[in-house]
């Protein structure tokens, strides 16, 4: 408890700036799904304070995912009660939870390195492609999607042309100032000044954008921002009409087969996602805390069926909100349950000054965030790692622009499992021959992948020569490859060939050596 006290001077300020990040992405997302937009709050609330006092994470943030609008979607359409819906959320909530005392949390281990770093570059690029249009006031799509291809029959380059050509000119001005002032945020002058840096430069970007919007209307009221261009919350006229947001689901719909089949669903996605965002966070976290695993499956499971119970949409642990987290200062899990608690203050006691923040400003703030995630650096960075390393990288940048999260990072998985069989496949096996005496070496794990090569080398090995099979290094010999080695040496005295094999005491190797030439040692 008293780390969380010691911290507090960082966590709160950073959870101001979660808190202004996650309250476009939560109604964004609701609208994007849709669903109640206040859905999208419930969730955003329910993922801060009740995961984020679950979690074992120090500054994972979960919240609604775009990842799960698609299914969330065509799921309310599907069900078309929206407590149906409810029923499946929690389903899935426990699902998650049995997940987690299976330990079904290692799933996230083996994701290479290459990938997540991949998935993180590609969610920044993400960012400042999705964001540039709220930036310049062209606000078709909804705030918080990362799919390609859109709901509004656009997809990710085609809607920033789109934006061209419908810009508003009071959002590029607030937008522009916003990119300077966080710009400015970062410099040493404020960094250097004790008071400044404990302000957020997304709240101060926050008010500028409602200051400069005031301005327009006093001044020059035709450039004014309309409320499309402004975070749209729902307002309760008391409290009685505030408790009406939420919802209940029902049970009634337990024997409905797609209210399972969407429980299922959401619990398999969610659960993907929410490993590889802790994969991801962890790679942030300047401490290199590991999270536990499958504790974090246990305290989504909790919260889905929490978010659930009173309306919210499914959650997952969220990159864009945990990166901004990190990027903001955040040192324990404090930020997270208190942009929670703060999403819930503002949206029941201040909803009308919320609706006054102009979208363009929280796009400048999502943009910067982006251009932390995918700077040059980590590009450079990976180049000089080899290309074993950088195709996966830039394959799995590639594939999630182009698809979504979870087909980017199966793309990545599957071009790293490619260089990992190939490298593999090529130190496993090693040949060297010094006029008629040849080496072969067997390392590692020599898998039927190898016998092709071993054939072929073996079939080369000339008359009268001499040979040596080296496997004292190997950890694992297929049998295949055995088989291939024994037919080598049954015909090997027809070539007047003398063989000489090694081999580990503790890891024998079932050969033939009925040959008078061969010699084991």
């Amino acid at each position: 408890m008293k780390k969380y006290f010691q911290s507090a001077g960082s966590d709160l300020p950073a959870s101001i700036v979660v808190l202004l990040v996650a309250l476009p992405l939560c109604l964004g997302i609701a609208l994007g799904s849709g669903a109640p937009l206040f859905s999208g709050i419930i969730a955003g609330v329910v993922g801060g304070i009740v995961i984020g006092f679950l979690s074992g994470s120090q500054l994972s943030v979960s919240g609604p995912a775009a990842g799960l609008t698609v299914i969330v979607a065509t799921a309310i359409l599907k069900l078309q009660v929206y407590e149906a819906f409810l029923l499946a959320v929690v389903i899935a909530g426990i699902l998650q939870l049995i997940l987690g005392f299976m330990k079904a949390g290692v799933i996230g281990d083996y994701v290479p390195n290459s990938v997540i770093k991949g998935m993180l570059a590609a969610i920044g690029l993400i960012l400042i492609l999705k964001q540039f249009p709220h930036l310049v006031g062209y606000d078709a799509d909804f705030v918080g999607d990362e799919t390609f291809k859109q709901t509004d029959q656009q997809n990710t380059f085609s809607e920033m042309l789109q934006a061209i050509r419908y810009v508003t000119p009071a959002a590029i001005v607030i937008g522009g100032v916003s990119l300077l002032i966080l710009m400015f945020w970062e410099s040493k002058i404020i960094k250097k000044n004790k008071i400044l840096k404990l302000v957020p430069g997304p709240l101060v970007v926050v008010l500028a954008g409602v200051l400069i919007n005031g301005l327009f209307a006093t001044s020059r009221p035709e450039y004014v921002l309309e409320s499309k261009h402004l975070v749209t919350l729902p307002i309760a006229s008391d409290l009685t009409a505030f408790f009406s947001f939420f919802t209940l689901p029902d049970i009634k719909y337990l024997n409905n087969p797609d209210v399972w089949i969407t429980a299922v669903t959401l619990a398999i996605v969610a659960s993907l996602e929410t490993l590889l965002g802790i994969e991801a966070v962890d790679k942030l976290d300047p401490l290199k805390r590991v999270t536990p695993t499958n504790r974090e499956l246990k305290a989504q499971g909790v919260g889905n069926i929490v978010s659930g119970m009173i309306g919210g949409l499914p959650l997952t642990s969220v990159v864009v909100r945990s990166s901004a987290n990190v990027s903001a200062g955040a040192k324990t899990k404090t930020s997270s349950i208190m942009h929670g608690v703060l999403l819930l203050a503002c949206v029941m006691l201040i909803p009308t000054l919320l609706n006054k923040i102009p979208l363009s400003a929280l796009a400048a703030v999502l943009i910067f965030t982006g251009y932390k995630l995918a700077k040059v650096s980590l590009f450079k960075e990976f180049f000089q790692k080899g290309w074993d390393q950088f195709v996966p990288f830039v394959t799995t940048i590639a594939a999630i622009l182009l698809t979504d999260l979870l087909i980017g990072i199966l793309v990545g998985i599957a071009v790293g499992l490619f260089f990992m069989i190939r490298n593999n496949f090529r130190s496993s096996v090693m040949v060297v021959n010094d006029q008629n005496n040849y080496l072969i070496r067997l390392r590692k794990d020599v898998s039927f992948l190898n016998k092709p090569i071993i054939k072929k080398k073996l079939e080369d090995v000339p008359r009268n020569a001499a040979v040596l099979i080296d496997a004292t290094r190997a950890d694992y010999i297929d049998k295949d490859v055995i088989e291939e080695i024994n037919n080598f040496l049954l015909h090997a005295h027809l070539k007047n060939i003398r063989i000489e094999i090694r081999k580990s005491a503790h890891k024998p190797m079932h050969l033939l050596l009925n040959d008078p030439k061969t010699t084991v040692r």
